[in-house]
């Protein structure tokens, strides 16, 4: 079993792998035949990996806004959302407020899967 977004894609687009389901809530555009783990009969399986741009505590809100305005402009760019996609990524955007509570939603849900499991840190 392999996981990986980034590395795969072009051996898959080519042949020389195999992928099997992708680990999103949502199939990938770059992929678009190839299912979820949730619909191959693990419900709720969501894996996704994500990236996103912060900043320091305390930037005044007028920096953030203006910040967050250009970086969703440019997710909008065809050029722009077209390598993202070629690259597996999904393009979201949003608004700070979105971003921090889906950041939030992140660490609680990966907390309760280290709990559930067990894994501790020796």
């Amino acid at each position: 079993m392999f996981m990986n977004t980034l590395s795969a894609l072009q051996p898959v687009k080519q042949g020389r792998l195999k992928a099997l389901a992708t680990a999103g809530a949502q199939r990938i555009s770059a992929l678009p035949d190839v299912p979820t783990v949730a619909e191959s009969g693990m419900p709720n399986f969501d894996a996704t990996s994500w990236f996103g741009i912060v900043t320091r505590s305390g930037v005044p809100k007028d920096i953030v806004q203006k910040l967050n305005t250009e970086l969703n402009r440019a997710i909008r760019l065809p050029d722009v959302r077209e390598r993202l996609e070629n690259l597996s990524a999904t393009p979201a955007g949003g608004t700070p407020e979105q971003f921090e509570a889906y950041i939030r939603s992140e660490r609680i849900k990966w907390a309760k899967v280290i709990k559930d499991s067990g894994a501790r840190v020796d």
